[in-house]
């Protein structure tokens, strides 16, 4: 698994060991945001037999990866990406190498080492903004607008490529805005609930918009569906809460999770932030028999739980 030590991955990682399975996890612990939080979300895990951690960067990883002589790699779970669409603007040769460039390392990786089944995470933002909502996996995803989406709709592209060359089962996974304990602090829940209780000033971006907010246990599970549903090919399933936001009714629930209200600052919506993401889960519903559970007010809360003892 890569992304082993990041929000999303760190999460699995604690219910694939719980499981039973043996992993090895892949991560380089950039500076994207604190290592410190990333070393904190594996930490407990470092001593287990059934874990393997190898610290590197996806993109510099050997073609062929030599398993120990009792290791049998059935699957590879792949999350590791640079993330966040206004900083792929900023940096987008970075994010084609890792993102790109990475995906097709790992791909390469899953041929020379005949996995069963190559798990793929993607995004909601390959969507872009003129995607009929609610977002079927069907739809054409060829205006991305963001040099991230574009990675990452460039990802599913060489997943199809791979399965259908070399017969690799795959399965693409469009995670839709993910919250919870262990966020990254760049995204919306962890900055909101941080500048609301330090009482520093909030940005509001745009008019509104609405976000299919999806809390990481969900998305966990729906991780855990796609690994026991094996495609005999290639297939995409959405990821998501199906029931989309508004900020204001997102920060709305923040302050009161904290107890504290929020210094609201309007701005532009940036380039690169789409107006809204709204999942069709009917797919992942009927063949992974997977929806989402937890709701809004219940999710904030966890992450609150979090927020307040975290190392970062």
């Amino acid at each position: 698994m890569t992304g082993c030590a990041g929000f999303i991955g760190s999460n699995l990682l604690d219910r694939l060991l719980a499981d039973g399975y043996r992993v090895i996890g892949v991560d380089d612990f950039n500076d994207y945001y604190s290592p410190i939080q990333k070393r904190s979300n594996i930490a407990r895990h470092l001593n287990d037999n059934n874990f393997t951690l190898i610290k590197s960067d996806i993109s510099r990883l050997p073609r062929r990866y030599a398993p120990r002589n009792d290791e049998t790699i059935n699957i590879v779970i792949h999350l590791a990406a640079r993330a966040g669409v206004r900083a792929s603007i900023k940096e987008p040769l970075l994010y084609q190498k890792v993102n790109v460039g990475g995906t097709l390392k790992m791909l390469e990786l899953a041929k020379e080492l005949k996995v069963k089944h190559f798990i793929f995470g993607s995004s909601s933002s390959v969507y872009g903004n003129n995607t009929p909502v609610p977002f079927r996996e069907d739809a054409a995803c060829d205006q991305p607008i963001s040099p991230y989406a574009a990675t990452k709709r460039s990802g599913e592209l060489l997943c199809f490529a791979y399965s259908h060359l070399y017969k690799i089962p795959t399965t693409v996974l469009r995670f839709f805005t993910v919250y919870g304990p262990r966020n990254r602090p760049d995204m919306a829940a962890f900055k909101f609930m941080d500048s609301i209780a330090n009482e520093k000033p909030v940005d509001f971006y745009g008019q509104d918009t609405s976000r299919d907010y999806t809390y990481v246990d969900d998305i966990v599970n729906g991780i855990l569906a796609a690994i026991n549903f094996i495609p005999d090919n290639f297939d995409i399933f959405n990821l998501g809460n199906s029931s989309p936001t508004k900020l204001s009714e997102f920060i709305n629930t923040i302050e009161e999770v904290v107890g504290k209200k929020a210094i609201l600052v309007k701005k532009e919506l940036p380039q690169g932030d789409v107006q809204t993401t709204f999942a069709d889960i009917s797919k992942a519903e009927k063949i992974l028999k997977w929806k989402p559970k937890v709701n809004l007010k219940t999710g904030i809360e966890e992450l609150w739980k979090w927020y307040k003892m975290a190392d970062r």
